[in-house]
């Protein structure tokens, strides 16, 4: 199994990203926020898991160890995929779901896209004796908004089945109220306030 990849960016797409190793591309998949922080041309490593299916193998990419330990520990609860594990961890930091899973804060768990009550208190019955929460208030890195960042964003909300118009519309009003918000925390606001994918 390919636990990890490091080499040149050498392609930022909205879901993906693709690192050369060794003169071999590899297409990883990554949450909006992880993408958002690598650039082209850049080095970098990540942490990956791979999903071998019959027609198809895909890697998962991941910046911290963390995070990919969520992303295969939500795939243990029935009717979590990786598709679903991807979109939990790209509105909730791995802080803030170990929180709301030890909490069971069930509701916390629903401002994902294809999370609704039953799958939320699925999750919290099953996991939450498996994680632990973190120090309240704890700093997460995120990069600077910038347009270009809203922009990814809003592609980001269209990948996950909002309308574009909807999309920039909760994004250019999260950014009116928090200007020097991170993609992560874009992202986030956005989703809340978009509300459960239709």
């Amino acid at each position: 199994m390919i636990s990890s990849v490091s080499g040149e960016v050498i392609d930022i797409a909205l879901d993906h990203v693709v690192v050369e190793c060794a003169g071999v591309g590899y297409r990883v998949l990554a949450t909006p926020p992880t993408l958002g922080s690598l650039t082209r041309g850049a080095q970098v490593r990540l942490l990956t898991a791979m999903m071998v299916r019959e027609d198809s193998m895909t890697l998962y990419g991941f910046t911290d160890p963390e995070a990919r330990d969520l992303f295969g520990l939500l795939q243990t609860v029935t009717g979590v995929g990786p598709r679903l594990a991807m979109a939990t961890l790209a509105v909730l930091e791995p802080e803030s779901l170990r929180r709301a899973l030890a909490e069971s804060d069930a509701k916390a768990l629903t401002t994902v896209p294809g999370i609704g009550k039953r799958v939320a208190e699925r999750l919290v019955v099953e996991l939450r004796d498996k994680v632990t929460a973190g120090p309240v208030g704890a700093a997460v890195p995120g990069a600077p908004v910038a347009a270009s960042v809203g922009a990814q964003v809003v592609e980001a909300l269209v990948g996950l089945g909002f309308t574009e118009g909807a999309a920039e519309k909760a994004v250019a009003a999260v950014l009116a109220d928090h200007p020097g918000a991170d993609s992560a925390t874009l992202l986030r606001a956005a989703l809340t306030s978009l509300g459960p994918r239709r």
